[in-house]
């Protein structure tokens, strides 16, 4: 309870609130919070960037968890706190890029049509890569570059798509007002529109090409060249 009282007749309240308090939150306790939470996200961020910067020295299966959090002079049990697993280090990055890719289709207008809907907002997610903060950007190549060379987090990786295929069809399932179990249009939409996504981050990985800009621009290619394919050839 803050120092000056519902119950407090010296107080500037007295006679309005009639015994009950604000519900608002002391200044000195929500600056407070605003710090803690300041202090975790630089935790979990530099958790991130630590077993980055390990994974692309030594390999991700060679690095241990006692690595990482010796690298970042904290324990195991803080690093649990963040992450489940060492690959949550990598994959939880990206579950971010799901989320706001999941929150810009669910505000999209209703009468656009899917792929439209899907593609636009890709851009969302690809605006938030690109002008993000530098780090930003270079947490997102380095994640890319140990994705494609570790075999198991690429499996990591399909699996991440299926659920995210899954969640992005029964969006669109709901946009368009169809039964997701007796109507595969939404998932066939989601297949082409992530099969292009795929594609689009496999060829930069092939031609070193990391910089989260040019990245964007080449899966809107990708994305945007799924219709004219399909359009012309089947």
């Amino acid at each position: 309870m803050s120092a000056v009282s519902a119950g407090d007749p010296s107080g500037p309240t007295s006679g309005r609130t009639s015994g009950r308090t604000s519900g608002r939150v002391p200044a000195p306790d929500r600056a407070l919070a605003g710090l803690r939470e300041r202090k975790k996200q630089r935790t979990r961020l530099a958790l991130i960037d630590a077993a980055l910067e390990l994974f692309l020295a030594k390999g991700y299966e060679a690095t241990t968890i006692d690595e990482i959090v010796a690298a970042v002079e904290v324990s195991q049990r803080t690093f649990f706190r963040y992450f489940a697993t060492k690959e949550d280090v990598v994959t939880s990055f990206l579950t971010e890029h799901d989320q706001i890719l999941a929150d810009a289709l669910a505000a999209r207008p209703p009468g656009e049509r899917p792929f439209t809907a899907l593609f636009e907002s890709m851009r969302v997610v690809l605006q938030t890569i690109a002008e993000g903060a530098p780090a930003d950007g270079v947490r997102f190549r380095r994640v890319r570059q140990v994705i494609e060379r570790t075999p198991s987090l690429m499996a990591a990786q399909m699996a991440r798509y299926s659920a995210a295929a899954e969640a992005l069809a029964a969006q669109i399932a709901r946009r368009e007002g169809v039964d997701l179990e007796h109507d595969l249009r939404p998932r066939i939409v989601v297949a082409f529109y992530l099969a292009a996504v795929k594609v689009a981050f496999e060829d930069c990985a092939r031609q070193d090409i990391w910089d989260a800009g040019t990245v964007a621009a080449r899966v809107e290619e990708a994305v945007a060249l799924v219709g004219r394919t399909m359009r012309d050839w089947v």
